[in-house]
C-alpha cells in the first residue's frame, strides 16, 4: 500500500500518525554506521561449540572405553545440533561436508527469551 492509497485528512482526523517510510538507500546506510560502531568488536574472540549430541556414564564405564567404542547419543540421525557461543545456546543447525572437512549450517536462530 503506497501513501497514496491513504485518506490522510481521515487519518489526522482520527489522530492517527503515519511513520515516515525509509528508503532502501537510507536502510543501507543505517546498517553501515551500525556495522562500523560495531566494528571494535570484531576482533573479540569468542568459543562456538557445535554439540551432536550428549551423554551420561560412570567413571568406571569411561575406563573402558577405547579405540572402536561407540557411544549412545541423546539425538537421532537427522536431528538438529545445537550451536553454542560462549556457552549460550544460539541456533540449531545441520552437520554439512565442505570439502573433506565437517561444518554446520545454521538452519534456526534461537533468540534470546529475555531480552
Amino acid at each position: 500500500m503506497s501513501t497514496d492509497d491513504l485518506n490522510l485528512p481521515e487519518l489526522e482526523a482520527t489522530g492517527k500518525v503515519l511513520a515516515n517510510p525509509i528508503t532502501a538507500e537510507q536502510e543501507a546506510e543505517r546498517r553501515e554506521k551500525f556495522a562500523a560502531d560495531l566494528a571494535p568488536m570484531f576482533d573479540v574472540p569468542v568459543s562456538v561449540q557445535a554439540v551432536i549430541g550428549r551423554t551420561t556414564m560412570e567413571v568406571s564405564d569411561l575406563m573402558h572405553l577405547g579405540e572402536g567404542s561407540v557411544l549412545e547419543l541423546d539425538r537421532r540421525v537427522g536431528e538438529a545440533i545445537d550451536i553454542y557461543v560462549n556457552s549460550r545456546l544460539v541456533a540449531r543447525g545441520e552437520i554439512v561436508v565442505v570439502d573433506d572437512r565437517l561444518g554446520v549450517t545454521m538452519t534456526e536462530i534461537i533468540k534470546n527469551e529475555g531480552a
